[in-house]
């Protein structure tokens, strides 16, 4: 039997409005910091005073991507105009008031195979256009974007989706032919607790998964006793 080469899991961003950006290319590297305020309180005496712990600063995540239609010879804007509308207001968010001019652009999330971020805004986006088709069309440019924390989650920067733990459960690559109840069949032996895995993975279309995916393969629930 010939092995069928599988693709690599695609990095991408997912909108608050279930919009979903691909990266075309993944990124080399990620850069995540996270801070906390530390007080240091009068010491009258000692070398060094007692340091108070004030608060936790958001997480940030700080990458740089390459995206290009050269392949396509459509404009590469397509992409980057979805970008573009990560650091604009949309008044169709839910706590949006028109009537007191409060608008806030969307968070996102950022997702590569079987980790994703938490709730982060788009606090910077550059964008440099790098490739140019005769007529002046962009087909390559170049976005470095710095991710900031929107709120108060107590998991780190990149987790697993399902147990919000950073450890790692089960991750299968989807073959050819394989389907989503047969998964669930081979780990739970029950084939119809394929939503399970649908749901880990926000898998829309079951029958849409392309081969190569990598899914999170979830822990049974846990039944308690009443």
């Amino acid at each position: 039997m010939v092995a069928v080469p599988t693709a690599p899991a695609k990095a991408e961003l997912r909108t608050e409005n279930n919009e979903v950006i691909p990266l075309l290319f993944n990124p080399a590297e990620l850069t995540i910091t996270k801070a906390a305020s530390w007080n240091a309180a009068e010491s009258k005496g000692n070398n060094s005073p007692l340091l108070k712990f004030s608060a936790g600063q958001p997480g940030t995540i700080a990458l740089s991507i390459t995206l290009d239609t050269t392949d396509k010879g459509t404009s590469v804007t397509d992409y980057t105009d979805k970008l573009m509308k990560l650091v604009s207001v949309d008044p169709k968010l839910p706590d949006s008031d028109k009537s007191r001019n409060k608008a806030r652009p969307p968070w996102v999330t950022f997702h590569w195979g079987p980790l994703h971020s938490f709730k982060a805004v788009v606090e910077r986006l550059t964008l440099k256009f790098t490739y140019f088709a005769a007529n002046g069309m962009p087909l390559r440019a170049k976005a470095d974007l710095a991710l900031k924390q929107y709120e108060d989650e107590a998991v780190k920067p990149l987790q697993n989706p399902t147990s919000h733990t950073p450890s790692l459960q089960t991750v299968h690559r989807l073959t050819y032919g394989e389907t989503l109840d047969r998964l669930a069949a081979k780990h739970y032996a029950d084939s119809t607790r394929w939503r399970l895995i649908a749901e880990a993975n926000n898998v829309m279309d079951p029958l849409g998964i392309e081969p190569g995916t990598l899914l999170i393969i979830p822990e049974l629930p846990v039944r308690r006793r009443g």
